[in-house]
């Protein structure tokens, strides 16, 4: 475990075309900042919608961890779900890295795999990635 004076540890979390890079700091004795900010703002303000709020605290949530840590985010690309979902890969790699014993609860989670899922490409003659044109008899 680092000191306190010394660097945050950080981790790359990415789903679909978000990526976030999560900075993270344990508290100093007698700091009680433990807000987590998210572009240089708080979380509640950059996240307000409660779903995705609790997505980018599950990892800390899980592991119980969420008063022991400052974390910074910095994130870019996609839309605010996509987002979420980079914060929270990113959080439960930089924990891991931090306290490895925290692993078999953050993989049992599912929350270490990159969600491999994207938006599919447009197919030329498709008027979306499937959707065909209607069908004329005649």
């Amino acid at each position: 475990m680092p000191t306190a004076k010394s660097k945050a540890i950080y981790a790359t979390g990415r789903r679909k075309e978000a990526s976030a890079r999560v900075y993270l700091q344990p508290l100093e004795a007698g700091d009680e900042d433990t807000e987590i900010l998210v572009n240089k703002r708080p979380l509640r303000e950059y996240f307000p919608l409660a779903t995705t709020q609790q997505i980018v605290l599950q990892p800390l949530v899980l592991t119980e961890r969420a008063d022991k840590y400052k974390i910074r985010i910095r994130v870019t690309g996609g839309g605010s779900s996509g987002q979420a979902g980079a914060v929270r890969h990113g959080i439960s790699r930089v924990l891991e890295k931090v306290e490895p014993e925290l692993r078999a609860p953050l993989k049992s989670a599912g929350l270490l795999t990159r969600d491999p899922r994207a938006v599919e490409r447009k197919k030329p003659g498709r008027h979306k990635a499937r959707k065909k044109p209607q069908f004329s008899k005649r």
